[in-house]
């Protein structure tokens, strides 16, 4: 199985259709005035799909077993033809394709099931997803535009003592935006007044890494914060308790986030693990926060 710890909880919609072709119109009259020997087909065959859609990681190898919020099975009844639909949500790390596919095509096989006895002509058609939505698929990071600086925080980095790993992570992750990259040491009012000028050369974002935690010259919040004029305490509230899920000592973190002027300045940890789990958390969700900020309505 794909390792999907690293992912976030969103919610998670899909829908998929499948059909049954019938072999005379007396097999669909059947069906609509429930006269079908084997019993009532659209309504047995809707709860073998309900149970599908929930012991689809029984059955697939590499599905995940998830959360299964909401399932609806519906039909429509056409000349010789029984279209199928199944709409799957869950608030879950990965998507629920699998799962409305699954219930579609268990729907379709109870369907001809029930029918073979007295239409020896039943054909299943295709079974397909007609819709998903929800995860980073909603998302997109290419052509936004947008101008950022990764500075590196570190009296190591900078001093060519220590190679950096943290900045290049961030980097690696902003690789669709017009991204620059600075070493600074852990000097307060030099990262200070760095970002005072990349907010008057109009830099649409600055992320920092180091200086969050709780040493003599961990000192990022503190030179930045001041520039901040409208803090976003739920970036970094999101990103502590992230982390807090795979380390304790994520709770530590004194990260703080925020538009200064149009600017906006996030400030992550130093480790690679902490940047990592953080750029999960907040991107590309983040980007969503620009179109807002210009009078959007979506991103």
């Amino acid at each position: 199985m794909i390792d999907i710890t690293q992912k976030i909880k969103t919610q998670r919609t899909s829908k998929a259709v499948a059909t049954v072709k019938v072999g005379k119109n007396e097999t669909m009259e059947a069906i609509r005035n429930k006269t079908v020997p084997k019993g009532d087909v659209l309504e047995v065959s809707r709860t073998a799909g309900l149970f599908a859609v929930k012991r689809t990681a029984d059955m697939i190898p590499d599905c995940h077993p998830l959360p299964i919020e909401y399932t609806k099975i519906s039909f429509e009844l056409l000349e010789r033809e029984i279209r199928i639909q199944c709409e799957v949500k869950t608030i879950y790390k990965t998507g629920v394709e699998v799962e409305a596919m699954h219930g579609a095509s268990v729907v379709a096989l109870t369907i001809y099931d029930m029918l073979k006895p007295i239409d020896k002509e039943i054909e299943i058609g295709q079974i397909k997803l007609l819709e998903k939505s929800g995860g980073k698929s909603d998302y997109r990071m290419k052509g936004s535009g947008l101008r950022a600086m990764v500075i590196v925080c570190s009296d190591s980095v900078a001093a060519g003592q220590k190679e950096d790993t943290s900045g290049k992570i961030i980097v690696n992750r902003l690789s669709d935006l017009d991204v620059d990259y600075l070493v600074l040491p852990d000097d307060e009012t030099l990262i200070r007044e760095k970002v005072e000028s990349l907010i008057k050369q109009k830099y649409d974002l600055v992320i920092t890494t180091g200086g969050t935690g709780l040493s003599k010259r961990d000192r990022t919040p503190e030179a930045l914060r001041p520039l901040i004029n409208r803090e976003i305490p739920g970036l970094m509230e999101a990103a502590r308790h992230y982390g807090q899920q795979r380390t304790p000592y994520a709770m530590l973190s004194r990260g703080v986030a925020g538009f200064a002027s149009d600017t906006l300045i996030i400030t992550l940890p130093g480790s690679s693990r902490g940047v990592a789990e953080t750029m999960e958390v907040l991107f590309p969700y983040i980007l969503h926060l620009f179109p807002i900020k210009e009078g959007a309505s979506h991103f």
